[in-house]
């Protein structure tokens, strides 16, 4: 043995140092005793993975019983059994750590050295079950660079091909499949598509190899492939598998639709999947079949499908409990949804699973929190939150920073405050997302001051703060009248070398505004385009509002078209903006044309005669209003019927209930005068006589 030959070495280098030699001569490992004939190095050792243990156990062992002297036969062997045992190899953790050692995803080329070097020092080497066991090292599938650099260190020594009995041909598939195995599971972006594609070359083209695929191992092929989106490759070994008369198991069915999906090609899976269902099909779909699918179609836009396949698994879940869907196939479907803005439907699913007593995964509870937020209903993601906690389950910053936000914008700053103090007696320290959504939150309720203390708490703490912040605070001061801390705040904002977004232009565009300072407004809003700063239906919307109050009306109309010739679609609030402004000036004739006008546009404000009738009788101008419900009437825009209701209810609301009890007992609007043989409708204008 190694160790036999090592000792004897090192007895012999102890015995000539005693020789009759100078003193000052070194003996020399590589000479014996006599100094003549040189000393033979012993081959290199072939390293396995685990040493056997079982030669070092004696033949016979003390009874346990006492008064006996030996055990019996039975006992013997169970004695024997348990030291039949493997441990590892000593020399596995040191190669493992100098792979891991080396940098990752770029190995460097001393790996190599230093493998050497170890090799050459202590005559080693690494059998293809050594090789495997080290690539299939939860460590290194980490580092799948690193596990290349190894691999084909260990290719260019021919170690892999010595030994060309099937069981080592097997350890080579093997480090292949693990190899493989590491870069599909790597995260996005270390892995390198020309090296994968490379291995995969290399494992194709080896017959040898390809003919000991076992079905775990064709299955875990495909499966890696499918990840990496090497559909090809992916394909050549489900057909190279059949070839050679191995049949697809269901996990090797289930491989390989979900290659397909993850790649794309939702029909070939789908086509997979109804060879399954048939009836002579050794390989029927489960559960995980289902989902694959589901997952397939929802990745595709096919929700429907997707639908489809749930309620078909619910009957058939009702006959056999195994087919019924499983907590990830609600979770799946409450993904799309909410991908979708199916906001109402992701609630729906999560009851269903409370009801049915499944398991919900803490993601699927984010989900529907966070849906029933972007909803508006903070109460009832609050209920979630509450019945997920009681599981168990703990909540993230990002669950309270959605709710938080949510009872801000319905203004209930109360609960908002409440969450934010329970988030963080529960341990957990907000991020900069939380903090600018307490700042906003306070901005809405009016507590600006406390809004900035905030802010230079966050300042003060290191907490990145950016134009988020700052929109907030602009936004806060503007509404509260302090436009010119607004400006400040805009001024200090570029002076620290943020860039104003559109949010920020418009929030002090706003305070600007409402201060009655239109022409420094108009100065921002043209710096605002000087800066190629993207101006929103919004940003005209304030301009245009703050035109009319100025009773510069036609600058306000040029605004418009302006807008319009940009390409900026107008919404239902800025209408009501321009038509309440037109209709206060006596151009409601105007108002009625440019309604006409967005029609084309797709833009339908469907209470669009509504809020102008409103607005007139709002300002006292009953003649104008019965003028504009007459010319709604008479050009067929509108139900003579709903324009009369109209103007029943804005006359109400203005305070004129004489006006309003008169057009009620009236024939106005649905009645006719008769003239001879000409009947023609009663008029709002005869309200007024």
């Amino acid at each position: 043995m190694v160790c036999q030959w090592r000792r004897s070495l090192a007895i012999t280098s102890t015995a000539s140092s005693f020789s009759s030699r100078p003193s000052s001569a070194t003996p020399s490992l590589c000479s014996s005793s006599s100094s003549t004939q040189p000393l033979l190095h012993p081959p290199p050792e072939w390293i396995e993975p685990f040493v056997d243990l079982s030669d070092l156990a004696p033949h016979r062992y003390p009874s346990a019983s006492p008064g006996r002297a030996y055990g019996d036969e039975q006992e013997q062997e169970q004695l024997q059994l348990r030291l039949r045992r493997r441990s590892p190899s000593p020399w596995l953790a040191r190669i493992v750590g100098l792979v891991l050692q080396s940098p990752s995803p770029s190995p460097s080329p001393s790996l190599e050295s230093q493998l050497d070097d170890l090799c050459r020092t202590f005559l080693l080497r690494l059998s293809p079950a050594f090789v495997s066991h080290v690539l299939r090292s939860p460590d290194i599938r980490r580092r799948p660079g690193s596990a290349l650099c190894f691999f084909r260190w260990a290719s260019s020594k021919n170690w892999l091909h010595q030994q060309q009995q099937q069981q080592q041909q097997q350890h080579l598939l093997d480090s292949y499949v693990s190899l493989l195995h590491a870069f599909a599971s790597s995260p996005p972006g270390q892995s390198a598509s020309d090296r994968v594609r490379e291995l995969v070359a290399e494992m194709l083209s080896r017959e040898d190899l390809l003919s000991l695929l076992t079905p775990c191992a064709s299955a875990s092929l495909i499966q890696s492939l499918g990840a990496l989106g090497l559909v090809e490759e992916l394909l050549c070994v489900w057909r190279r598998t059949k070839e050679i008369g191995i049949e697809p198991s269901l996990l090797t069915y289930n491989c390989l639709m979900d290659g397909l999906v993850n790649s794309g090609f939702v029909d070939s899976a789908e086509k997979v999947f109804r060879v399954m269902e048939q009836p002579d099909a050794k390989a029927r779909p489960d559960v995980v079949s289902r989902n694959i699918l589901i997952k397939g179609y929802c990745k595709a836009g096919r929700t429907q499908d997707a639908l489809n396949l749930f309620g078909q698994m619910q009957k058939e879940g009702a006959e056999n409990a195994s087919s019924a869907p499983d907590k990830i196939t609600y979770l799946t479907l409450i993904q799309s949804h909410y991908g979708d803005g199916a906001f109402l439907r992701c609630l729906s699913l999560y009851r269903e699973m409370e009801e049915k007593g499944l398991e919900i995964p803490p993601h699927a509870c984010t989900l529907v929190i966070a849906a029933l937020c972007k909803e508006g209903k903070p109460f009832e993601a609050s209920a979630v939150l509450e019945r997920m906690l009681g599981r168990g389950c703990g909540a993230n910053v990002a669950i309270y920073t959605a709710l938080i936000d949510s009872f801000a914008k319905c203004g209930a700053e109360e609960q908002a405050m409440s969450l934010f103090r329970r988030m963080k007696d529960a341990g957990l320290e907000p991020d900069a997302v939380t903090y600018s959504v307490l700042i906003n939150c306070l901005c809405k309720s009016g507590k600006v001051s406390e809004a900035m203390e905030w802010f230079r708490f966050c300042s003060e703490k290191g907490v990145p703060v950016n134009t988020i912040f700052y929109s907030s605070l602009i936004d806060g001061f503007g509404k509260a009248g302090s436009a010119d801390r607004a400006e400040k705040l805009f001024h200090e904002m570029v002076e620290k070398g943020f860039v104003p977004d559109s949010h920020c232009y418009n929030a002090l565009l706003n305070a600007l505004v409402k201060a009655g300072r239109v022409d420094d407004a108009c100065a921002l809003f043209k710096r605002m385009d000087g800066e190629g700063c993207h101006q929103t239906v919004y940003t005209y919307t304030i301009l245009i509002e703050g035109m009319f109050k100025r009773h510069k009306n036609e600058e306000a109309l040029k605004l418009w078209g302006v807008m319009i010739d940009k390409g900026i679609a107008p919404t239902t609030a800025s209408f009501r903006v321009l038509s309440t402004g037109l209709c206060l000036s006596g151009k409601f004739n105007r108002a009625c044309k440019i309604l006409d006008e967005l029609a084309p546009m797709g833009v339908v404000p469907e209470t669009a005669y509504e809020d102008m009738i409103n607005v007139l009788c709002k300002a006292g101008r009953f003649e104008h209003a019965c003028r504009l419900a007459d010319g709604i009437v008479e050009k067929g825009r509108e139900v003579p019927g709903r324009v009369r209701t109209f103007m029943i209810n804005a006359l109400r609301k203005a305070g004129n209930a004489d006006l309003a009890i008169k057009l009620v007992h009236s024939k106005i609007a649905i009645g006719y005068d008769r003239f001879g043989s000409i009947k023609r409708r009663v008029k709002f204008q005869t309200l007024l006589n």
